[in-house]
């Protein structure tokens, strides 16, 4: 069946696509009416989707058309009219491949095939390039998951996990708004978490079976493959995308480990002011970005692949180009991290009161003190310290006001001087904490924090460790209750010129519910128990312990 829009483009529907195991995809195909009555052959853009065929941007499937590419839109296995069981992500890297492969033998395609997508769908690029079809040219990849356990260190997946299972749950898309999610999440254990959204969801409970990084996760581990990834990658993200991480890790893994000396150098990274929905707005809660933050991201992917599928000379723009916030502005850069950045450490500094923004918490360059006191604080399950966000797992956190939450005395909070003069931190930003619990097993949470003189808390990037798997996710072992242990904590990355007049925050704690799932505290197999533990956290910061948050300080270029 077709339908054909006058001196514009035809849309072939329901085309049926062949898996190697005899299940058929579904496809809509856009393309203009010369190539329908095979006049033409034309490159191919291909987007695999979850999240139903049936809901394409119109104008983004146009525009394509208008400067020349086929575009197909493919529901994955068992989602939409598309044949199979929807297990996700366990099929998408030889499906891509069959797909990338059909789209490419079609009497419409001169055999140049490139794929875009966002989110589930760049992850499952990822998944189809190290499969390496043989007529994948190029990849747009906008806020792409990464490797299991890199967002969610925690060997559980997080709770807001559970509000996107539900949401492609069935060959529909499952309404999400009438669940109350705040209610669902304080459901015990967690493995059952799904009896309150009122249906029972496989993946949930399987996830719960592979508490560690093992045989069945390694199987959609694709960022320790870049050397098979042999195409120029598009790389998009938003320094507020709840799975950022993934983005410059991403591209720093095909810069230096690509397949050939010519991939390594066909890498772009962008990243822009934006969540997890790129370029959207350009403003996020109380914080507008200004009208730069919103760009011409159509054309940016149009000249992308004219370059890589066209094989046009078209000119890309540089290998890096942020948005760097507080400064508002948009900056060309060669690489990533900087090359030109000053690694410099912020050491924790107090009197022993830390707790709260009331407390004595200090933020300072200079090294601690021999016998300096400790900060403590207790950190009760049930009363787990919150991290701001709506309930549903479109977005999970933006620049939020965190002035309020750090009135809690279970939340340390270290806080340099007002700043003489602007500083910009553009970079992965690591906390080195030196911490003891009275637990087996916990958690530390790292914030980094811009407080503006009117009081302001904006939160800008953050991270966690829990404390079994210090050592790596496929290595977990308890604590030993008492004992100093160093830990790193990935905070992921940001761009923020901090203003004169500002200060650097860093903020300690021990949950950030419900982001990631609370730690019982007990030692006790993760998700499968309601039992917990109030545990006592200690903070050490002296000559012998300097914990610290390491800033990538960018100098002026003068």
């Amino acid at each position: 069946m077709s339908t054909v829009f006058p001196r514009e483009f035809q849309i072939q529907f329901d085309q049926r696509v062949p898996m190697r195991d005899g299940i058929t995809l579904s496809a809509d195909i856009y393309m203009s009416v010369l190539v329908s009555e095979q006049v033409d052959r034309r490159p191919v853009i291909l987007l695999r989707t979850p999240y139903m065929k049936s809901g394409v941007n119109l104008e983004s499937a146009k525009n394509f058309v208008r400067q020349g590419y086929i575009y197909v839109v493919m529901d994955v296995r068992g989602r939409g009219d598309s044949d199979g069981e929807f297990v996700p992500y366990f099929n998408e890297g030889q499906d891509g491949y069959d797909a990338v492969e059909w789209c490419a033998s079609q009497p419409w395609s001169d055999g140049n095939v490139g794929t875009l997508g966002a989110s589930y769908e760049g992850r499952i690029q990822w998944l189809t390039a190290i499969e390496q079809p043989p007529h994948l040219r190029t990849m747009i990849v906008l806020v792409t998951p990464s490797d299991p356990f890199v967002e969610t260190p925690t060997g559980t997946p997080g709770p807001m996990h559970l509000c996107w299972l539900h949401f492609v749950s069935s060959r529909s898309l499952q309404a999400v708004e009438a669940v109350p999610w705040d209610y669902v999440y304080q459901h015990l254990p967690l493995s059952e978490m799904d009896k309150r959204v009122g249906r029972f969801i496989s993946a949930w409970h399987t996830e719960f079976e592979h508490t560690q990084l093992d045989d069945y996760w390694l199987r959609l581990c694709y960022q320790t493959r870049f050397e098979q990834v042999q195409v120029p990658v598009l790389h998009i993200s938003g320094w507020y995308d709840d799975e950022q991480i993934g983005t410059p890790l991403n591209f720093i893994g095909m810069t230096s480990r690509g397949a050939t000396e010519e991939i390594r150098r066909q890498q772009k990274l962008l990243m822009g002011p934006w969540g997890h929905a790129t370029n959207r707005t350009s403003q996020l809660g109380k914080v507008d970005f200004g009208a730069q933050a919103i760009i011409d991201l159509r054309s940016e992917q149009v000249r992308w692949f004219d370059r890589y599928l066209k094989r046009e000379a078209v000119d890309t723009g540089a290998a890096v180009r942020l948005f760097v916030m507080g400064e508002n502005a948009w900056r060309d850069e060669q690489e990533w991290p900087l090359a030109r950045t000053v690694w410099t450490p912020f050491y924790l500094h107090s009197q022993g009161r830390a707790n709260s923004r009331f407390g004595d918490g200090v933020l300072a360059p200079e090294l601690p003190e021999a016998g300096a006191r400790t900060d403590s604080y207790w950190y009760n399950p049930d009363h787990a310290t919150p991290f701001i966000t709506d309930g549903t797992s479109a977005q999970i956190g933006g620049p939020d006001d965190y002035a309020e939450l750090q009135s809690r005395n279970d939340v340390l909070v270290y806080v340099t001087e007002p700043l003489a003069e602007d500083v910009e931190v553009t970079g992965p930003i690591k906390v080195e904490l030196y911490a003891a619990s009275s637990a087996p097993d916990t958690d530390f949470m790292a914030m980094l924090i811009d407080i503006w003189p009117d009081g302001f808390r904006q939160r800008l990037c953050d991270g966690m460790v829990r404390a079994r798997f210090r050592e790596g996710m496929q290595h977990p072992s308890l604590i030993e209750p008492g004992k100093i242990y160093h830990y790193t904590i990935d905070c992921w990355n940001t761009s923020q010129v901090f203003k004169a007049g500002h200060c650097i925050c860093l903020q300690i704690a021990s949950s950030a519910f419900p982001k990631y799932d609370r730690n019982h505290n007990t030692g006790a197999p993760l998700g499968k128990t309601t039992e917990f533990a109030i545990a006592e956290q200690r903070i050490y910061h002296d000559s012998e312990h300097p914990s610290a948050v390491v800033l990538p300080i960018v100098p002026k270029i003068v």
